[in-house]
């Protein structure tokens, strides 16, 4: 039984001043985690545009092989859309110590874009029968 001169019982739980601390941690950390969500979502959208020039240059270069093209050295343009993306490409063809080969080298930029998204080099051969 409580006396007069005794103190009242502390109850069980928290202090404003703790929930408080409690919830400005959990909204930093969930705000770390939002960030970095947003970060990864944003390399998923890159990824899949450098993938999908990647597919461009591959389809030039695997064209030109299908039709045994044997290109004139110089520097040609295209377009292509890939993914419901516009894509522009750029390849040089050049000259190689060996007479049967032209090195291609291939950039694909995107709609709007001044550096390329995607690079690849290859190689095509001379035809059959072709005489140089």
């Amino acid at each position: 039984m409580p006396g007069s001169g005794s103190r009242p019982r502390r109850g069980f739980g928290f202090t404003l001043i703790e929930v408080l601390v409690a919830l400005a941690i959990i909204a930093i950390a969930l705000m770390a985690a939002l960030r970095a969500a947003g970060m990864g979502m944003d390399n998923v959208s890159a990824l899949r545009l450098r993938l999908f020039a990647g597919w461009v240059a591959e389809n030039v270069l695997a064209e030109q092989r299908a039709r045994e093209e044997w290109l004139p050295p110089g520097t040609y343009d295209g377009s292509a859309r890939q993914g419901g993306i516009s894509f522009t490409w750029r390849e040089k063809v050049s000259e190689t110590p060996n007479i049967a080969f032209r090195r291609v080298d291939i950039h694909v930029y995107a709609s709007g874009e001044t550096h390329a998204v995607a690079r690849l080099t290859g190689f095509l051969t001379q035809p059959p029968g072709m005489v140089r």
